[in-house]
């Protein structure tokens, strides 16, 4: 999930250079969902790791 939205950033920087503002805009807006869900699921994940075990 990281991956993706480092890839969705590197295409909006990358689309921003040559001046494609609104294909910039949709891959930062993508990206941006995309890093909130991965830290989302970044916390569940440790909070479900420090469960005991039944």
């Amino acid at each position: 999930m990281l991956h993706y939205a480092i890839t969705f950033f590197i295409i909006a920087l990358i689309a921003a250079l040559f001046g494609f503002w609104g294909l910039a805009g949709l891959a930062a807006e993508i990206a941006r969902i995309l890093c909130i869900v991965f830290v989302v699921l970044m916390i569940v994940s440790l909070i479900a790791g420090r469960r005991p075990k039944l």
